[in-house]
């Protein structure tokens, strides 16, 4: 490799260290939740197949919420990570209280909608051959759980507006010190409260949704305390309070740019919850099967998301800073940097893939489709982590309706339309007709491609 080629596309150490340390803290947070998200799975695993499909399937809806939440937070956060290049600070308190005034009222708009249609939407799931499993029984279980985890919507969205702002002004780590004290608080208390240790109630679902609920509530507190007692550090928050007022032409501008962002997340979360109900159409030990898969996907994962805040946040510092060139050269290299990345994580997954499903209490055919599912997502994880990676190069320069394009309109429009033919209009098994939707993506990787070559997400939005 000539030193010219190796120069354009590879960073020397610095270059990995400052990606390193906007990554690292990141990865970290996500990697223990995601581990911690695997027992809470196993733990809840152990307790029966038809439990364990009725958390899932709430989760898959409230998975949903949780990208609406980043999503309508991410347009003001595009202008967060600007405004603190340029070293604006009012900028950056001013995004801050839309945040906060964001998380509110949708999380008023979650309580309302699970609320009023939970039993409907579980049933959405609930419509494949039982294959010997209690339907009704699943769709009590989920029912159970969701009621409690609406409990949880309002501290979810608030620590999201203060960790999402603290990321982008710099601060990574006490999310993740956060984050790893909640996981420890949800991971104890799942074992205490599923299996009614210590002389607790043998609570099930119900106890592993408390669990949940308590541990976010601890890590909201954990961020809010650290970042009103360091206003030295995170000078925003100063007089954030004093006043909810936001200067109509930044709420409109902002609004213009996130709205893409909100309705993306809604329609993409939506549509990958459509894309896993087209498989539950092949029965329940598909719906077991695929959440098991997911959830050890999201652990391999996560080296990637991160990677993709690092470009989130450092591109767009620079291009805030009216740095083009140097966000241009960092870009390419933390593109190819999340890809390598992803080629040695796709390894990994497709060798230990036969380990995971052994600590789960079904049957061996719900084991072998969740091994399948795991190895033809590890094939896909480099193709996972290189639109990830363009997503958010696009972002980052406030091209939030080409981001909309790139993300969600095509997952409905092409994606989602192969899954629906596939499940309804032919006989084909979930595995190979899982291995086909994911290579659609392939295309947008393409497409992603040409539109980062063109530099068309090279822009400042927060000069004037």
């Amino acid at each position: 490799m000539t030193y010219k080629v190796r120069n354009k596309y590879f960073g020397d150490r610095a270059f990995y260290k400052k990606t390193l340390s906007v990554a690292l803290p990141i990865m970290v947070q996500n990697g223990i939740t995601n581990f911690v998200g695997l027992l809470d799975n196993i733990m809840v695993g152990q307790i029966g197949t038809e439990q364990m499909s009725g958390v899932a399937i709430v989760n898959q809806f409230l998975f949903i919420f949780n990208l609406a939440i980043f999503g309508a937070m991410a347009g003001p956060g595009i202008f967060t990570a600007q405004f603190f290049g340029k070293g604006d600070e009012e900028g950056v308190r001013n995004t801050f209280r839309l945040k906060i005034i964001i998380g509110l009222v949708l999380s008023a708009i979650g309580i309302f909608v699970f609320s009023a249609f939970g039993k409907e939407l579980i049933n959405i799931f609930l419509k494949g051959d039982s294959k010997g499993f209690n339907l009704a029984s699943a769709h009590s279980y989920g029912m159970k759980y969701m009621k409690v985890m609406l409990i949880g919507l309002l501290p979810f969205a608030l620590e999201q507006a203060y960790s999402g702002t603290l990321r982008e002004c710099g601060e990574t780590v006490i999310s993740m010190k956060a984050g790893i004290s909640a996981i420890f608080v949800n991971l104890i208390l799942n074992y205490i409260l599923i299996f009614g240790k210590l002389g607790a109630p043998k609570l099930g679902v119900i106890g592993a949704a408390y669990a949940t609920v308590i541990s976010r509530c601890i890590q909201f507190l954990i961020v809010v305390v650290w970042t009103h007692t360091h206003g030295n550090r995170m000078s925003f928050i100063i007089g954030a309070f004093r006043s909810v007022c936001i200067p109509v032409a930044l709420v409109g501008n902002m609004l213009r740019k996130g709205f893409p962002l909100l309705v993306n997340e809604l329609l993409w979360s939506a549509g990958i919850t459509m894309l896993n109900q087209c498989y539950s159409l092949r029965g329940l030990d598909a719906v077991a099967a695929i959440n098991m898969a997911s959830t050890i996907n999201n652990l391999f994962n996560v080296a990637f998301i991160a990677l993709g805040d690092a470009v989130a946040i450092i591109v767009g510092q620079q291009l805030g800073a009216g740095e083009f060139e140097e966000a241009k050269d960092t870009d390419r290299k933390l593109i190819i940097f999340s890809g390598l990345v992803c080629v040695g994580l796709g390894i990994v997954l497709f060798t230990l893939a036969p380990l995971f499903p052994k600590f789960y209490n079904t049957t061996t055919e719900v084991k072998d489709l969740a091994v399948s599912f795991m190895r033809v997502a590890a094939l896909f994880i480099p193709v996972w982590g290189l639109t990830h990676a363009i997503y958010f190069t696009l972002r980052s320069g406030g091209k939030t309706f080409i981001t909309f394009l790139f993300d969600s309109v095509f997952l409905w429009s092409v994606v989602y339309v192969v899954a629906y033919l596939l499940s309804r209009k032919t006989d084909m098994a979930v595995i190979p007709m899982y291995f086909c939707v994911q290579t659609v993506d392939i295309i947008k990787v393409i497409i992603g491609a040409i539109l980062v070559k063109k530099g068309v997400w090279v822009a400042n939005i927060v000069e004037n």
